[in-house]
């Protein structure tokens, strides 16, 4: 593999045919742009393949009566104007259907039947007891009905058509085809299961795409990571992570060719791996320790020696692998002088020292490391949260916060409410600007991402095991898969510049999607599950309890329940948190001077 990394737009100089080609064919090599001689024949099948025998579609940017684009109006920056290679590579892409990989589906078979079996079906409404259930659903149906309406009304137009795009990328007026295409409507409503990446024993707990997108990492309850080569459904590269507790992230740094992958867990370590183009492993060796979970990391854009961690003792660390101590407090997040556990923490792309938090409260604050003074509004620049939250008369917690592609935009996952779109710009307390609904976020620590190359939709698994996608402009539902047979989807993943999600969850794989259905999505069954979902947290909210007593709970029982099974694990070590981490998971009383001391934020290697 190079170590030569993706150009400063965003888009690799690898074409997409380097991923189908082996280790030893992608080092030292960058596919060369190739004039093209039979462009009329490419677009042809793509036009055949996309719209089956040429007739009028229905919906998602393909042909219809309507021969002109939509135009959006949301703003696009200046680094979207470049110029795109291969492009009969994604021709092929596009083209190849169910060959897109030298792999068959495996189980293909299967996998329709229980399609077609979900479709017979459909999701079970609301689960309650006798006459109160039967009554709710009298009273509050009007209402619920009204409420689900609202999330699944007709779309607007499609602002992508594709014969549009294919003429004029034909005739040299859009150079960029593979970037428009990529975040289209039409693609992510044909999205399907692709195929399972099985070798963990456990939950996975993330997944993360080098930046070149060849290289798929993962881990999980197994303490194990797990480096894939995603298109062949192989692993490269098995090893032990090093930490004692769930692996609750494992990342690769950019521009360091693949040889380092941060980790943290709920053991609190934040652990580093060095590895060789990510096909060799050396070690990997502890450079701070966080005292109780760290369950997020989040990269530096660029920077190949840089992250930032934070955990449930309320702090954030910056660590620099230049450094001979590479671990340095930046702030301790607190609210009314008590300190606030943080589940999440992310980077503005546009902006690398500012960064925000979420965690076990309703807001997300952000920071700018160059005017952090704790003795002033606890060192916070500006505060979000929705204001009917403001005096939740229940505790409210963040489970993930992520910034848009150009860093004006904020999304926040509440636990058990919804998701939430903050302008990053807008100056302190503003009000969200977007809200999406209908999914479920209460059992576990729950991501959300955006997807697209502009931020065009809003992906979230769900408690009820599905994967949504919400088109960001209209807050609409426009994709609504099976996710996970276990029941939570956690962890969400988009490939750097290919129409490809990697997600895991409680069960033990690791689930690639591609847009190779035949038609859109159908959406079966969605209202009913949209139902399900807001009577269960509608339900829950009357004996609401915090999300780390839940966490705590459903970890707990969990295991004990799989007791059995896993302790071949590691002798049953990788079962309960350890005294450490559970004394860990409690210190918002630690004085501060302990607390700053440079012995309980640094590891020494290993």
């Amino acid at each position: 593999m190079s170590h030569q990394e993706g150009s400063t737009d965003g888009l690799p100089d690898l074409g997409t045919e380097n991923l189908f080609s082996s280790p030893e064919e992608q080092s030292g090599a960058v596919a060369a742009t190739e004039a093209s001689s039979n462009t009329d024949t490419a677009t042809s099948e793509l036009t055949v393949t996309m719209t089956g025998d040429g007739g009028d579609t229905r919906d998602g940017g393909f042909p219809n009566d309507v021969g002109t684009e939509n135009r959006s109006s949301d703003r696009e920056s200046a680094s979207e104007d470049m110029e795109l290679d291969s492009m009969e590579d994604f021709e092929h892409f596009l083209t190849s259907g169910e060959s897109l990989f030298h792999y068959p589906l495996e189980a293909e078979g299967m996998e329709e039947a229980e399609e077609e079996e979900e479709e017979e079906q459909p999701p079970a409404g609301p689960q309650g007891s006798g006459a109160n259930h039967e009554q709710y659903l009298l009273e509050e149906d009007p209402a619920l009905e009204e409420w689900v309406s609202s999330e699944t009304s007709a779309l607007p137009r499609p602002r992508w058509q594709v014969l549009t795009a294919l003429r004029q990328r034909q005739l040299g007026s859009s150079a960029r085809f593979v970037y428009e295409a990529c975040g289209a409507r039409a693609f992510v409503q044909r999205f399907r299961l692709q195929y399972r990446l099985a070798e963990h024993v456990g939950c996975v707990n993330t997944v993360h795409f080098n930046q070149r997108g060849t290289r798929l990492a993962s881990s999980g309850d197994d303490l194990k990571v797990i480096v894939w080569d995603w298109v062949r459904q192989r692993p490269v590269l098995d090893f032990e992570s090093g930490h004692t507790n769930n692996v609750f992230q494992a990342k690769f740094l950019p521009n360091c060719g693949d040889s380092t992958l941060a980790m943290c867990a709920r053991d609190g370590q934040v652990r580093v791996a060095e590895l060789i183009n990510a096909s060799y492993f050396e070690n990997t060796k502890c450079v701070a320790q966080h005292r109780g979970p760290a369950h997020k990391l989040a990269l530096v854009p660029d920077s190949p020696s840089q992250f930032l961690t934070s955990g449930e003792d309320a702090v954030v660390f910056t660590i620099d692998l230049r450094q001979d101590r590479p671990a340095s407090k930046v702030v301790v997040t607190r609210e009314e002088g008590k300190k606030v556990g943080l589940y999440t923490i992310t980077v503005n792309p546009a902006n690398i020292y500012q960064f925000a938090v979420g965690g076990q409260d309703q807001f997300v604050r952000i920071y700018d490391q160059r005017r952090i003074d704790e003795k002033e509004n606890n060192g916070v620049l500006k505060k979000f949260t929705p204001h009917h939250l403001v005096n939740c008369v229940f505790p409210t917690n963040i489970t993930c916060v992520v910034y848009s592609h150009d860093g004006t935009e904020l999304l926040a996952s509440y636990n058990d409410e919804d998701i939430y779109l903050f302008n990053s710009c807008h100056s302190d307390g503003a009000q969200y600007t977007k809200r999406f609904k209908g999914h479920r976020n209460n059992t576990t620590v729950k991501g959300v991402n955006f997807y697209g190359p502009r931020s065009e939709f809003v992906v979230s698994g769900s408690d009820c095991g599905h994967i949504f996608f919400w088109e960001k402009s209209s807050c609409q539902i426009i994709q609504f898969l099976k996710g996970n047979r276990e029941g939570t989807v956690n962890c969400l993943e988009p490939h750097p510049y290919l129409p490809v999600l990697a997600t895991s969850g409680l069960d033990h794989h690791v689930k690639i999607w591609t847009p190779t259905a035949k038609a859109a999505t159908e959406l079966t069954g969605l209202k009913k599950v949209i139902k399900k979902n807001k009577w269960e947290r509608d339900e829950d909210s009357l004996h609401h309890g915090s999300l780390f007593d839940q966490y705590m709970l459903w970890f707990l029982m969990r295991h004990l329940t799989q007791r059995g099974h896993h302790r071949g694990w590691r002798g049953g070590e990788a079962e309960f948190p350890d005294e450490e981490s559970d004394e860990s998971s409690s210190t918002s009383e630690t004085s501060e001077e302990e607390e700053g001391g440079q012995d309980r934020v640094q590891c020494m290697p290993s």
